[in-house]
C-alpha cells in the first residue's frame, strides 16, 4: 500500500506522546500533509509568542523536537501497519501566518533505525523546504535521495546558468505528440538511478505533461520564503506549472506571459545543488526555447523525433534552431522506434532508423531509439518512471517487452553522458589527465 494523506491524518489521530495518545487533528495542531514515493512532509501549528513570529527559546524547541519525533514514530508504525515505505520525513512547525520557523527532518526506511533530525529557522531549505540535515545515502532502489539547498554534494559542477547547476540539458522537438516529456522524465530518472543529482523542469507552459508522468496529483505546491519548492519524486526535483494552475483550464497566454512564466520557474526554484537540470521544453521553435536560450548556459540540447518523414523535417528545424542560438545539440533520440506487443515480436510500425539517418545527414550524435511498449504507456499514465527501468526484473509475460525497454532507455542515459562530457572537453570545461605508474 502507498503512504498517502489519508493514512498520515489517521496516524495524527492518535500520536504517543510523553503524557499519553494525543489527537493532533482534533487538537487543531495538524495542519496539512503531502507525501509521494515514500517522502512526506507534515506541518503543525506552533504557539506564538507576542511579536507573532512563532520565535522559540531552548526549552521550547526541545519540546517542538520531542513532538517532531514523537510523529515520524506514529507514521512509521502505521507505515508498517500497511505494509508502505517512508523514506524520509518532514515536519515543519508553522505560524499562524503560514511561515515555518522550525522544521525537523528524518532520513531513513521503515524498519531501519531513525535518521538524524536537525532544525532550522525558516531561512533554510531543502526540497520540502526544511533546514539542514545530512545527506542520505543511495537507497536500494538505485535513488540518491534529494538533496538541499545546504547540503551541496560531491557531484556538483560549477555553477552554469544556476547557480549550484552544473548541466542544464534542454529536451525540445520540432513538434508535438513525438513523446518529448516521455524522453525527458525517463533522462531524468535515468539520471538519478546512477547518482547523480538531477532537476527536471517542466518549461512546456501550454501543455504541461508532469503532473501526470510524475505522480504529482495528490501533492501540492509549496512556496517557501518567496521560492517554488520542488516535488522530490523518483529520485529527482521536479517543477511544473502543471501544479499551479487548474488542470482544466487552458492557458491562453502571449509571447511575454509565456517568458515571464519561464523565468519564474527556472530562477525562482530552490533547485539546490544539481548536477543536471533536465528542461523539457514546448515543441517548436517559439518563445519559451528563445528565453531559455537568452537566459540561461546551456550544456547542450537533446532532439526528439519518431522515424516518420514528417517528424524528421520538423526536427531539422529544432536542430537548427538550437545550433542558430549558439547551443550544443547533443544528439537526437528516436521515439516510438518500433512497437513491442507481450509476446516480444517487434513491429516497425513508423519504419525504424529514419531518426538516425536524420541525425546522420545533420552531423549531430545518435542517442538510441526507444520502443512503443504496454508497460511504457501504462507506466507513464500511472505517474511510475521508475518501473520503466525496474519492470524487466519483475519477469511475467511482459519480460521481453520489459528488457528492451529498460535496455534502451540505460543506453539513451549512457550516450547523453558521454556527449555531455565530449561538450565539456569542447567548451574547456573539462580537460583530460595522464597517470603515469
Amino acid at each position: 500500500m502507498t503512504l498517502d494523506k489519508e493514512l498520515i491524518t489517521r496516524a495524527m489521530h492518535r500520536v504517543e506522546t510523553r503524557v499519553g495518545p494525543v489527537d493532533l487533528v482534533a487538537g487543531g495542531v495538524f495542519v496539512w500533509a503531502s507525501a509521494c514515493d515514500g517522502f512526506v512532509s507534515v506541518k503543525l501549528n506552533v504557539a506564538e509568542d507576542e511579536d507573532g513570529t512563532g520565535a522559540a527559546d531552548e526549552a521550547v524547541r526541545a519540546m517542538r523536537q520531542e513532538l517532531a519525533g514523537d510523529v515520524e514514530r506514529a507514521i512509521r508504525a502505521t507505515a508498517e501497519g500497511e505494509g508502505a515505505v517512508l523514506r524520509s520525513l518532514i515536519v515543519q512547525f508553522v505560524s499562524k501566518a503560514g511561515v515555518v520557523v522550525e522544521a525537523v527532518k528524518f532520513d531513513g526506511e521503515v524498519g531501519e533505525a531513525k535518521g538524524a533530525a536537525s532544525s532550522g529557522a525558516s531561512g533554510g531549505g531543502s526540497a520540502g523546504g526544511t533546514g539542514h540535515s545530512p545527506v542520505p545515502p543511495k537507497s536500494a532502489d538505485g535513488h540518491r535521495p534529494i538533496r538541499g539547498l545546504d547540503a551541496p554534494g560531491p557531484h556538483a559542477a560549477a555553477p552554469s546558468g544556476l547557480a549550484g547547476v552544473g548541466h542544464i540539458i534542454a529536451v525540445g522537438a520540432g513538434k508535438g505528440g513525438v513523446g518529448k516529456s516521455t524522453v525527458a522524465v525517463n533522462l531524468a530518472v535515468g539520471l538519478a538511478r546512477r547518482g547523480h543529482a538531477v532537476g527536471l523542469l517542466d518549461g512546456d507552459i501550454y501543455g504541461p505533461s508532469l503532473p501526470t508522468m510524475l505522480g504529482l496529483g495528490s501533492l501540492d505546491q509549496v512556496v517557501h520564503g518567496g521560492r517554488l519548492q520542488p516535488f522530490a519524486v523518483h529520485g529527482i526535483k521536479a517543477v511544473t506549472i502543471g501544479k499551479m494552475v487548474d488542470p482544466e483550464k487552458p492557458l491562453i497566454w502571449r509571447g511575454p506571459m509565456a517568458h515571464g512564466a519561464f523565468k519564474q520557474l527556472t530562477e525562482q526554484t530552490s533547485w539546490g545543488e544539481l548536477d543536471y537540470l533536465i528542461v523539457d521544453l514546448p515543441p517548436g521553435t517559439g518563445d519559451v526555447a528563445l528565453t531559455m536560450a537568452q537566459t540561461l548556459k546551456c550544456t547542450g540540447a537533446v532532439i526528439v523525433c519518431t522515424p516518420q518523414r514528417v517528424a524528421q523535417d520538423d526536427a531539422v528545424r529544432a536542430a537548427r534552431m538550437f545550433q542558430q542560438l549558439g547551443i550544443d545539440v547533443l544528439g537526437v533520440v528516436e521515439n516510438m522506434s518500433y512497437f513491442v506487443g507481450d509476446d516480444g515480436k517487434e513491429y516497425d510500425i513508423f519504419g525504424r532508423g529514419g531518426a538516425e539517418h536524420m541525425a546522420q545527414r545533420l552531423g549531430v550524435p545518435y542517442l538510441g531509439g526507444i520502443p512503443i511498449t504496454m508497460s511504457l504507456r501504462e507506466n507513464s499514465d500511472a505517474g511510475d518512471p521508475t518501473e520503466n527501468f525496474e519492470g524487466a526484473a519483475r519477469g511475467g509475460t511482459r519480460a521481453r517487452s520489459d528488457e528492451l525497454l529498460a535496455r534502451s532507455l540505460e543506453e539513451m542515459v549512457d550516450a547523453l553522458l558521454g556527449q555531455v562530457s565530449l561538450a565539456a572537453l569542447r567548451r574547456g570545461a573539462a580537460t583530460p589527465t595522464l597517470k603515469i605508474s
